[in-house]
């Protein structure tokens, strides 16, 4: 059996009740996670109080306590953990944010976000905002900008997770960039 059928079996018998399922799970899912926390922090501000240990400890209590989801494998997992890395980031940079009143708005592009977000936690806060309307008009761009910004997944990795083909991941990468930049620009 491989590690990843490990974790599907796993996340199978969590939904269907199986809390033991979280004892195989977390040994199984624990090195990924660390890397796409990794990946996440490497963005975020040097000074930042998280580290990728604890970000996986936020993000795995967070997953776990979901009740009544069905895993529909391990593409969904890390998907859904990407998305709450995302949002505990995001209410960090807001607390950040919150010390900081006061400084003036810039205008910033997504490629801004990518390269400055460690130094300006306004500008995470600035994309969670916009990828919050995007999702309001596209929720699967959104998805797949959460995959491939967030969890660092590739287009075939996003393609499992959103359950869609990559070509449809490619364009909804490009549509959903150009649109975050133009929002990000205002």
């Amino acid at each position: 059996m491989t590690v990843h059928d490990d974790i599907t079996r796993a996340l199978v018998d969590l939904s269907g009740g199986d809390q033991r399922a979280l004892d195989r799970l977390l040994p199984v899912v624990y090195e990924q996670l660390h890397g796409i926390a990794r990946r996440e922090l490497h963005r975020e501000r040097p000074d930042h109080t998280l580290n990728a240990t604890a970000l996986v400890h936020e993000a795995y209590l967070k997953l776990v306590q979901l009740d009544s989801i069905s895993w529909e494998g391990r593409a969904h997992f890390f998907g859904a953990a990407a998305s709450a890395m995302r949002r505990i980031l995001i209410s960090y940079a807001r607390m950040k944010k919150a010390e900081k009143r006061g400084a003036g708005a810039a205008q910033v592009s997504l490629d801004d976000v990518l390269l400055a977000a460690h130094e300006r936690p306004e500008l995470v806060v600035a994309l969670d905002e916009a990828l919050t309307r995007l999702a309001e008009i596209d929720e699967r761009q959104a998805r797949v900008v959460e995959c491939r910004y967030f969890a660092g997944m590739n287009i075939e990795e996003t393609a499992l997770a959103v359950g869609t083909s990559p070509a449809t991941v490619k364009r909804d990468w490009t549509l959903a960039r150009a649109w975050l930049n133009r929002e990000l620009s205002r």
